[in-house]
Formats: C-alpha cells, sequence, structure tokens
C-alpha cells in the first residue's frame, strides 16, 4: 500500500508557550508547510495526564488551547491549506490509543525515561494516563498514518516506541491485513522523525543544564511569546552567565552552558550558523551579546505577540478555525480508524 506523506505534530495547552516552544518546533512547522502535508494539533487530552496544578483546570486548559491556536497562526501556519485543531474533537485518538494498549507491551513502556522524569519518586499517585502517554501519541500520529513527526530530542524516544507499536500492529495483524486487500502486509507506516529545528534544545536562561520549561517556577527562566519588549529585556539583563570573555570557536563552549545557550539562541533567532555568531562576538564580555539578543527577540516576538492578543479577542473566530480542522482530520482519520477496527475482527456498524 502506498502511503501517502504526512506530517503530524502536536503542543499541549499548558500555558505559557515560550521561546523554546517556537525554535525548537513551531518554527519548523511553518517551514514544512511549504513541502509536506501537514496536521498541527492542540493535544489537549495529553494535558489531562499531569496534576490539575499544571494544565489549571477546565476554564485555563479552554483558554491554553485558544492560546496554542493562537501561536500556530500568529507563528505563520495557516489554517486554510493545513489542518490546525485540538485532539479532544477527534475521538479516533482515544478509540485507536485503547486497541495499541493490547498491542504495546509494560516492558516498553517500563523504558520511557520522560514517565520516570516527570512522576519523580512519586510514582504510585502518578496517573495511569501519564504512564499510557506514549501509547496515545501512537494513537495521534498513525491515526492519520502520519510518516513524519517534527520532535524534540525528548519526544523521540516515543516515537521509537510509535514505530515498535506500527510494527507489531503489522505483525500480529498480517493475515488479516493482506486479507482485506492490503497485499505489502503493512497497514501502519514507521513514521520518522523531523529534529531541524533552528534550536532544538533550548535551556533555562537561569540555568543553562536546564530545559527551557513552561513548568518551571521562576517566569524569568523563560521568555514566553506573549512577553512585551520591556519585559523580554529585562529577562535577558537577568540571565545566567559566567565571569569569562565570550571564546572564539564552537569548541571552547564545551562547559559553559549558559554562553553556549545565549549564543544558540542568537544564532537561531538571526538565523545565523552557530559558528558565526561565536566570531562575531569572540573575546567580547556577555553584554554586547545581550543586548544583541534582546533587539533579536524582540523583532522576531513583538509581530507574533501582537497578532495572538488579536486572534485571542476573538474566541468565537478560533473555536470556528478548530472546529474546521476537527472536521478535515476526521475526514482523515475515520477511514483509517474504520479499517484497523475491520482489521481486529470488531463487527462493523
Amino acid at each position: 500500500m502506498a502511503m501517502v506523506e504526512r506530517v503530524f505534530s502536536g503542543v499541549q495547552p499548558t500555558g505559557n508557550l515560550h521561546l523554546g516552544n517556537y525554535l525548537g518546533a513551531i518554527v519548523n512547522f511553518v517551514k514544512l508547510q511549504e513541502t509536506h502535508n501537514c496536521l498541527y494539533c492542540v493535544v489537549d487530552m495529553h494535558a489531562l495526564t499531569q496534576p490539575v496544578s499544571v494544565w489549571g483546570g477546565p476554564a485555563e486548559l479552554a483558554r491554553n488551547t485558544r492560546e496554542v491556536t493562537a501561536a500556530f497562526i500568529a507563528s505563520g501556519i495557516d489554517p486554510k491549506k493545513h489542518i490546525v485543531f485540538n485532539q479532544s474533537q477527534v475521538s479516533g485518538h482515544a478509540e485507536l490509543a485503547w486497541i495499541f494498549n493490547c498491542v504495546a507491551r509494560v516492558g516498553w513502556l517500563n523504558r520511557m525515561t520522560q514517565f520516570k522524569e516527570k512522576a519523580g519518586k512519586d510514582r504510585e499517585n502518578a496517573s495511569v494516563g501519564l504512564y499510557d502517554y506514549p501509547v496515545l501519541m501512537a494513537a495521534d500520529i498513525l491515526l492519520y498514518r502520519a510518516t513524519h513527526v517534527p520532535v524534540g530530542e525528548d519526544q523521540k524516544q516515543h516515537l521509537e516506541l510509535s514505530r515498535d507499536i506500527a510494527q507489531k500492529f503489522n505483525n500480529d495483524f498480517g493475515d488479516s491485513i493482506r486479507g482485506h486487500g492490503f497485499n505489502d502486509g503493512l497497514f501502519f507506516p514507521q513514521p520518522e522523525p523531523l529534529i531541524t529545528g533552528p534550536a532544538t534544545r533550548v535551556m533555562s536562561l537561569r540555568d543553562g543544564t536546564k530545559k527551557m520549561s513552561k513548568s518551571d517556577s521562576s517566569d524569568n527562566s523563560r521568555i514566553n511569546l506573549t512577553d512585551d519588549a520591556d519585559t523580554i529585556a529585562q529577562k535577558i539583563r537577568k540571565a545566567k552567565t559566567d565571569p569569562d570573555a565570550l571564546p572564539s570557536n564552537p569548541e571552547e563552549l564545551a562547559g559553559r552552558p549558559e554562553a553556549d545557550n545565549l549564543l544558540t539562541l542568537y544564532a537561531a533567532l538571526t538565523d545565523t550558523a552557530k559558528r558565526a555568531a561565536v566570531a562575531r562576538f569572540a573575546g567580547t564580555q556577555f553584554s554586547l551579546l545581550k543586548a544583541e539578543l534582546t533587539e533579536a527577540a524582540v523583532q522576531t516576538l513583538a509581530p507574533i505577540a501582537e497578532r495572538m492578543n488579536a486572534l485571542m479577542a476573538d474566541t468565537d473566530a478560533l473555536d470556528a478555525i478548530l472546529r474546521d480542522g476537527a472536521a478535515k482530520a476526521n475526514a482523515i482519520a475515520q477511514p483509517i480508524l474504520d479499517d484497523t477496527k475491520r482489521l481486529v475482527g470488531f463487527l462493523p456498524r
């Protein structure tokens, strides 16, 4: 069976979208529009896997779902040419996840490092949803037979699980797949990762060894997409540094995580090669880098913040975009889900 090349990716609506989300994911989403058929999903079902204190409760979840949608559009994603929707409006995500729960193995999930990190020492009180998160992610992707998934380094292990689930489903139901006319015996593709953002791992402004995160208790650790120019300048000015002058080549950044992070951000925001960015500031103090980084960040983010605020002021329009996207997504998903049900032996309606 010939697979249509299709991109799927999603962002959790847990609030405080930041520069790391933009450079690590959304910039790449925008570029992929030019070369692929794309589905961009606000994964609101995944948000529920964490404590309510993280996703904020019903009213906050609704607001954050709209905010991520607004960020997509403000950054350049065109919902008329590609599909933008929220996960919970397409019931096939949950239905396929259950089938995949019966294909995936407990041992596979036990190896997922993100669960261990997010659950921490109190794993007995973590939700089953958090443990099962990677299986729902596999369903998100394979419900559309997506062939490519833009992911950060921290999600690569989950994508590997999606590939394992696809392969095991094809093996377990191989006879049924061939019996239903899929002569190559392959029903689900093995999706490939696309890790090509300008800054695939953006670190905290307060600690260069930790990833920039919306869950960090310090707002100064990140630059939010909705921050104004003064706030951006203040956060960059306060960003942690070290006492040495900036190096003359990238190799000298080893052991200097804050310098590495600020130079990476500058390179990404100015569309400059990392080596060229290092050469520009070689031998200077951090003050010059911070000043030019502030200018680049404000120039990039100010139009996005302005557009996001305008979009958020018209929630009816945002909701209409999501409904339209969900209808388009469901038109792709439902035939694939129906075929999946037939392959496992469920009786049709």
